[in-house]
């Protein structure tokens, strides 16, 4: 016979399988360039019924909340650009470039809803202030040496080369291979923090 705790055990599986069935379903329709899916599109793709998708999910805000952060859990060993803020500039900065076209070809789908939703759901709008706010802490912390004095105010321009954004404008817009994307990311910043960029 069944105990009741055994028939607890499998509730709790089939809750956490369908859960992560949603996830996977509202994932899927990002990499299809689908950022916002009904609720009845991601019920069918992942097998359940309309009704029963937000008994797993507070309300569409923890369900982008949640398809997000699965994407980034899956990405994050790709955040470590695996060099040290002593080793010389030129390998920092070929190495962090590195890091961040393999970081961002890995959670485009991921980070082109939440940036097509934040602006509606205040969970989204968090996560993605606290992915840039990380990843502008790495700029300044690898390249702490070149950006002191008067080369501090370069933060924001090194951190805006390095971001998501220009990514997408170069791979998405300017329709550049990811190796073009590396050397024009690579030029634009020892440009900017070598030692010829004297602000001084």
């Amino acid at each position: 016979m069944t105990t009741a705790a055994e028939a607890l055990d499998g509730r709790r599986l089939r809750r956490e399988q369908n859960r992560d069935a949603v996830v996977d379903a509202l994932v899927g329709w990002f990499e299809d360039g689908v950022y916002e899916p009904s609720s009845a599109q991601i019920a069918e793709r992942a097998g359940l019924s309309p009704r029963s998708l937000f008994r797993y999910f507070d309300d569409v805000d923890d369900l982008n909340r949640a398809a997000i952060a699965q994407q980034l859990a899956t990405a994050r060993p790709l955040l470590d650009p695996r060099v040290s803020p002593d080793d010389p500039l030129q390998p920092r900065i070929e190495r962090l470039v590195d890091a961040r076209i393999r970081l961002y070809g890995a959670i485009t789908p991921g980070a082109r809803a939440a940036r097509i939703t934040a602006h509606r759901h205040h969970l989204v709008a968090k996560q993605v202030a606290e992915s840039r706010a990380y990843l502008r802490e790495q700029v300044r912390r690898l390249f702490r040496r070149e950006l002191t004095g008067a080369r501090a105010s370069l933060l924001p321009a090194v951190d805006a080369l390095c971001s998501f954004e220009t990514f997408e404008l170069l791979r998405a817009d300017q329709k550049l291979s990811r190796a073009k994307v590396a050397t024009v990311l690579t030029l634009a910043l020892v440009t900017l923090l070598g030692p010829t960029g004297d602000l001084t």
